[in-house]
């Protein structure tokens, strides 16, 4: 710490008790001075031979007939006058970053000025301070944090604007130019190849100096401070996005270390809170990816508990949706504060809205799109659509989520960036167990947002042995494994045959007949699915012999409703008879 030494006479000032400070000299005091609680016995001459305000102030008590003076309000207090009446009486004054402030603040109120005599105590301050203080960073530092009790002298004086604009120039620095000491606790990490690492002239590699070796030392910092900082870093532009947003992140876990989940283990009002939140994201850095998506869904978190307002909430949520793809599950469990529901699952869906809607801005043609942007923005929505499945599956267990919202947060995500409907299918699969009360127009709907023809094989034959999915949709899971059998292995016959058509030829909409099959029949399909591949194998053809076809499938299903509705009697019979043998079935017209 640098400091500073005034005057070459001993320090003669003594106490006589806790309230009285006098000059040791044969000379009798001819002032009292009252500054707070403390009475100096002064003299006369040194004080008005350096400090214009006594001057004037003793002509007013001379004309009233007293020799004692009240100084209350000057600025720094008993220290500080002190100080000052000190160098008036020449005697050895030290100044450093700790008192220097406050005695620049009282030498301005005791009008201390060049003008009254020269090498007068403000000149002599000043000098200390452009030559040697605001040339530490620490020092710097450490006078900021004095100024605050000195407002409003500090900020008029422009005390406050010098330590700021010091304090930016050194953070702005080079790293590889920074001599100077600072605070630095994070872990390093260590040489790639070992402590004894060397450059290829043999010479030792020094350790070098972190980009955001500044952090730390700012995290002392009350908020105001701290943002006319960031600010004053951010107009120079010598530092990039992603210190600046590293400097954020580390002050905002250090003053708020309960962030997400609110501000009462730090005994902070929620007024305050709620300002200070506004005032961190008010900071963040414009370039995307300046600080991580996890950070700003936890701001988001804390958002929602100090209901900050609409502004902070959209800003969160524009910026959040420029790197959805960054995030996981556990990022977007936003509590609710409001409702039945666990999770504030409004909130997702305006980030995955603002997502589609940015997506689909960077899709449209023109000079600045690229194909490499095209395909970063693909592969963006396809992580997206796997983490809202994800998500969704996570919610589904909540009793109290309503089907309308998890409809409305699954259709948002565009079909073809799903090329694989199993993370849609365990979401659905996890709100029909959760939720049993659903009725069949309810379950039809749910099960409506799958596409069969998207899901695995493994995803298919658990749906198939899945009690709690509609029958409809098991007929279509069978239905198109059993087109997708068949598709396979004409592709390997030497021929095309009837098993040659797409998979697209019959649409999914098989009609609600589908619901009313009978137990039989859908036992028959499930066995004709295990015992499929034997027939294809035994066949040398085009035209496999000993299987159903899926024609042949979709008419015994028909016939079985057909004939469940002409009897009711007869509704639940153990077979159709089409579907025992065939190989006899009589043609019938196609739908």
């Amino acid at each position: 710490m640098k400091f500073m030494k005034l005057g070459s006479k001993p320090d003669s000032f003594k106490s006589d008790g806790k309230d009285i400070r006098f000059v040791a000299t044969d000379l009798a005091a001819d002032i009292i001075i009252h500054v707070g609680n403390i009475k100096f016995h002064l003299h006369k001459f040194p004080l008005l031979s350096k400090s214009y305000y006594m001057q004037k102030l003793l002509m007013t008590t001379n004309n009233e007939a007293t020799d004692e003076i009240c100084i209350s309000d000057i600025p720094g207090g008993v220290a500080a006058f002190e100080i000052c009446a000190k160098f008036c009486y020449g005697m050895t004054v030290t100044l450093n970053a700790h008192n220097v402030i406050a005695a620049r603040c009282a030498a301005e109120y005791l009008e201390m000025h060049e003008t009254v005599e020269k090498g007068n105590l403000i000149y002599k301050i000043e000098v200390f301070l452009r030559a040697s203080i605001f040339h530490g960073w620490k020092d710097s530092i450490i006078v900021l944090q004095t100024t605050r009790s000195l407002l409003p002298w500090a900020e008029d004086l422009k005390l406050i604007s010098h330590c700021i604009d010091s304090v930016a120039s050194k953070a702005s620095t080079d790293a590889s130019k920074v001599e100077w000491s600072y605070t630095y606790n994070r872990n390093k990490l260590p040489p790639e190849n070992g402590p004894n690492e060397r450059h290829w002239n043999g010479v030792r590699k020094e350790n070098s100096v972190p980009k955001d070796w500044w952090v730390e030392d700012l995290c002392e910092l009350e908020m105001d401070f701290f943002k006319r900082i960031i600010i004053a870093i951010k107009a120079k532009g010598r530092v990039s996005s992603e210190v600046i947003g590293e400097a954020l992140k580390a002050y905002t876990y250090k003053r708020f270390t309960s962030l997400g989940k609110g501000p009462a283990k730090n005994g902070i009002d929620a007024t305050k809170s709620s300002s200070w939140l506004e005032t961190i994201i008010s900071l963040l850095p414009s370039e995307k990816g300046s600080v991580s998506c996890s950070f700003l869904l936890k701001l988001l978190r804390a958002e929602s508990l100090l209901n900050c307002g609409e502004t902070c909430k959209k800003e969160l949520t524009r910026r959040i949706s420029r790197q959805l793809e960054d995030a996981s599950v556990s990022d977007l469990l936003i509590h609710a504060t409001s409702g039945k529901t666990v999770y504030d699952v409004d909130t997702v869906l305006n980030i995955v809205e603002e997502f589609i809607m940015q997506a689909d801005n960077e899709d449209h043609p023109g000079p600045t799109v690229t194909d490499e942007t095209a395909l970063a923005s693909g592969c963006s929505k396809i992580s997206v659509a796997k983490l809202v499945d994800n998500y969704l599956a996570e919610i589904a267990k909540d009793p109290n989520l309503p089907l309308s919202k998890f409809i409305d947060l699954a259709e948002l995500v565009p079909s073809d960036t799903r090329p694989v409907h199993d993370g849609l299918y365990r979401a659905i699969d996890t709100y029909l167990k959760e939720h049993p009360g659903l009725g069949k127009s309810e379950r039809r709907k749910l099960c409506s947002l799958m596409d069969c023809k998207k899901l695995s094989v493994d995803a298919c034959a658990h749906a198939v042995q899945n009690e709690h999915l509609p029958l409809r949709s098991v007929v279509q899971v069978l239905y198109f494994e059993q087109m997708r059998v068949s598709t396979s292995a004409a592709s390997r016959a030497e021929s095309g045959g009837s098993y040659g058509s797409s998979r697209s030829a019959i649409t999914t909409n098989t009609e609600d007949d589908c619901d009313g099959v009978a137990t039989g029949d859908l036992n028959s399909l499930k066995g004709h699915e295990c015992g499929r591949s034997s027939g294809h194998d035994k066949s040398g053809d085009s035209k496999v012999k000993g299987t159903t076809t899926p024609k042949k499938m979709l008419r015994n299903l028909i016939s079985s409703k057909a004939q469940a509705g002409e009897s009711s009697s007869s509704s639940n019979t153990s077979g159709s008879p089409n579907s025992a043998n065939p190989e006899k079935e009589k043609p019938k017209s196609t739908r």
